[in-house]
C-alpha cells in the first residue's frame, strides 16, 4: 500500500500512544509493520534526501495531536495519550484529521495562528484530504521547491539554446572550472572550443597540474532531438584515435536509451550529460543563476 498522509496516520499513533507510553523511533517501525509497508515504502525519502517520508509524517501527526491536548511528551523524545485522547478514542472514530482536531479550542487557536485558518469559516470548516492538507509542511516546501527548480532548469535551457556557439563553449568552461577542472578560465578557455580535431570540440585538464585529460563534444540540440548512437559512436572513435581514456558528451537535449546502452560497455570512461543534468550542475555551482 502506499504511505498514509499525515491526517490518516493520526489515528494509528493516538491508537499506539494509548497502549502506554511510547518512542518516537519505535513507533515508526510499529506502524510501518501494522500498515504493512514494504522496505522500499519504509526507505522513501523526501525529495531533499534529508528524512524518510514515513518519520517525517508521523512526526507531523504527533506534532498536531499533541498541540490539540491528545497526546502528551513525558519526556524527550516520548509522547503517551492524553485523557482527552483517550476519551476521543471511545468515541471509535474511523478517521482523525484536522477537521477533529479543530474541536480543540488550543488546537483552532494553533492552526489559525500557523496559517491554516486565516478566518473564522476556515477554522470551522474540515479541510480536505488531498492537496496541502493531506502534505506535511516540509512536503509543501519541497514541492514548491521542485516546481519553481523545475521552471528555473527549463529557463536555464531555453536561454542557452536562444545564443550563439560560442555562449554555449563559454558557459561549459565556466561550470567546469566550478567544478573544479581546467585549473582556470583562462586556462580552460584556451583549451576548449578547438572544433574540427578528430571529432572533439575541446580537450580540459582534469586537475590543476594536468596529469590527466577530459575531451569534451558539446552539441546544441532543441528539445525533442534526442542525440543518438551514431553521433556518441564517432567521439568514442575520436577518443581511441587520441588515445585518451576520458571523453564527457554535452548536449542541451537528451541522449537516447542506444546512446546510453553503448557508453556503459566502453572500456573509456564517458559521461552522457544532457540538458536536465547540465541545468542541474549550473544550478549547483550557480553558473548562470543567483540566489533570491
Amino acid at each position: 500500500m502506499a504511505i498514509p498522509d499525515y491526517q490518516t496516520l493520526m489515528l494509528p499513533v493516538l491508537q499506539l500512544a494509548s497502549e502506554g507510553e511510547q518512542r518516537v523511533a519505535d513507533v515508526v517501525d510499529l506502524l510501518a509493520d501494522r500498515l504493512g509497508l514494504t522496505e522500499e515504502e519504509r526507505q522513501k525519502l523526501l525529495p531533499s534526501g534529508r528524512q524518510r517520508v514515513l518519520h517525517n509524517r508521523i512526526h507531523w501527526a504527533k506534532f498536531y495531536l499533541t498541540k490539540a491536548s491528545f497526546l502528551t511528551s513525558p519526556g524527550r523524545g516520548r509522547f503517551a495519550a492524553t485523557q482527552a485522547g483517550r476519551e476521543l478514542l471511545a468515541e471509535k472514530p474511523a478517521r482523525i484529521d484536522v477537521s477533529v482536531l479543530m474541536r480543540q479550542p488550543e488546537f483552532r487557536e494553533f492552526y489559525r495562528n500557523e496559517g491554516g485558518g486565516a478566518s473564522s469559516t476556515a477554522a470551522t470548516s474540515a479541510p480536505s484530504s488531498t492537496g496541502s492538507d493531506a502534505t506535511t509542511p516540509e512536503e509543501q516546501i519541497e514541492a514548491a521547491y521542485q516546481t519553481l527548480e523545475g521552471t528555473l532548469r527549463a529557463d536555464l535551457l531555453d536561454r542557452i539554446a536562444k545564443n550563439s556557439p560560442a555562449f554555449f563553449e563559454q558557459l561549459i568552461v565556466e561550470l567546469l572550472v566550478a567544478m573544479g577542472y581546467g585549473g582556470s578560465h583562462k586556462n580552460a578557455a584556451a583549451q576548449l572550443g578547438r572544433s574540427g580535431d578528430g571529432g572533439v570540440d575541446g580537450v580540459i585538464n582534469e586537475d590543476r597540474l594536468g596529469l590527466d585529460r577530459v575531451y569534451i563534444q558539446a552539441k546544441r540540440y532543441s528539445a525533442g532531438n534526442a542525440v543518438g548512437r551514431p553521433d556518441v559512436q564517432a567521439f568514442v572513435g575520436s577518443l581511441v584515435g587520441l588515445g585518451a581514456s576520458k571523453g564527457v558528451f554535452v548536449t542541451t537535449s537528451t541522449f537516447s536509451a542506444q546512446a546510453r546502452d553503448f557508453v556503459k560497455h566502453l572500456s573509456q570512461r564517458v559521461v552522457l550529460l544532457d540538458g536536465a543534468n547540465l541545468a542541474d550542475l549550473m544550478i549547483e555551482h550557480g553558473i548562470g543563476v543567483r540566489t533570491s
